[in-house]
């Protein structure tokens, strides 16, 4: 199914399930919802449907619809609507918190956090100086050590690729997780990086891939959102492998995808919900770091490849030496 099409059904499916539960956050009469927690999210560039980053969160604030009763919005960017739009449509909606998805977003948060300093925002891969926005960054760099361990395991070659989706701090530290990792099990492997500057087009991911394992790499680990998805299904086609990245990306292209760095934002989100209403509209902590020790980020489960017996005894070791802090990534 060609993506767009894909995206629509994906999000009509969503909405026919979960219209009888999800409520916008505004409501000027007194119902049954009136007494519930209300969150507003304003996804990431890409929005639902890009099968990692956006429909990962949204699975967080449906775990704490039905198991905690919450109720939510979200809002989408579009030719007609901007992050500054969306916060603002949230903000006059009343809603008890606002989320705002990924670090793209964190100027329009400031800005509306600036002009209602009453509502409490959670930022979500960055942080802010202001007292209304709390924030969720993740240690990507620790899940990221292990998937460049597990990806010099794996390669035949000698030689693996990392695609970035843009030149920016928080996919640093995916980058240098992965180079520090390989560099672990094989100091002389060769790691290709290239930067799309996108991520939503899947074709350029599969033309970048395409370029890495024509150069040599037979196995390419992507940050890069949608535009890793095409470079996931890029891999397929050439008979290399691939490690994908925030959700378990192994249905994308299970011919190729051996693992999956998963960053638990579904997780994180609805800890720091649960956390928030359960504080009466407030968070215990201002800023809230998940890593390995607190199953914010870690590989999804091997599959395509068997790792002989010393090889996944290593990677157990890596992991446990990461969480101890024996093992620390540097990032630029």
């Amino acid at each position: 199914m060609h993506f767009q099409g894909r995206k629509k059904w994906i999000i009509g499916l969503i909405l026919l399930v979960t219209a009888a539960l999800i409520s916008g956050c505004g409501t000027e009469q007194a119902s049954p919802l009136s007494d519930k927690t209300k969150i507003g999210i304003m996804l990431s560039d890409v929005g639902l449907g890009d099968q990692s980053f956006s429909d990962a969160a949204f699975r967080g604030l449906m775990k704490a619809r039905d198991e905690n009763g919450i109720i939510f919005d979200y809002k989408e960017i579009s030719k007609d609507k901007t992050y500054d739009d969306g916060f603002e449509e949230l903000a006059q909606e009343n809603c008890d918190l606002i989320v705002g998805l990924g670090f793209m977003v964190k100027d329009s948060m400031e800005k509306s956090a600036k002009q209602h300093p009453d509502q409490q925002f959670l930022l979500i891969d960055e942080t802010s100086d202001l007292p209304n926005i709390a924030s969720i960054t993740f240690k990507e760099e620790e899940g990221s050590f292990l998937a460049g361990a597990l990806a010099a395991m794996a390669s035949r070659t000698n030689h693996v690729g990392f695609i970035g989706g843009v030149d920016a701090p928080v996919i640093h530290k995916f980058q240098a997780g992965f180079e520090q990792g390989v560099k672990m099990v094989d100091p002389d492997m060769a790691v290709d990086v290239k930067y799309a500057g996108d991520f939503g087009k899947a074709d350029l991911g599969a033309s970048i891939a395409k370029q890495m394992i024509g150069e040599g790499a037979d196995v390419i680990y992507t940050a890069a959102g949608f535009t890793g998805v095409g470079a996931l299904q890029e891999a397929v086609r050439h008979g290399a492998y691939a490690i994908g990245v925030d959700s378990d990306q192994y249905f994308v292209a299970e011919k190729a995808v051996i693992s999956s760095m998963m960053k638990n934002v579904d997780v994180a989100v609805y800890k720091a919900v649960i956390d928030f209403e359960k504080n009466g509209g407030k968070f215990a902590e201002q800023h809230m770091v998940f890593g390995l020790m607190d199953n914010g980020v870690g590989l999804a489960p091997i599959r395509v490849i068997s790792l002989m017996q010393h090889e996944q005894k290593q990677l157990d070791e890596l992991k446990q030496k990461l969480v101890s802090g024996e093992i620390t990534v540097q990032i630029p």
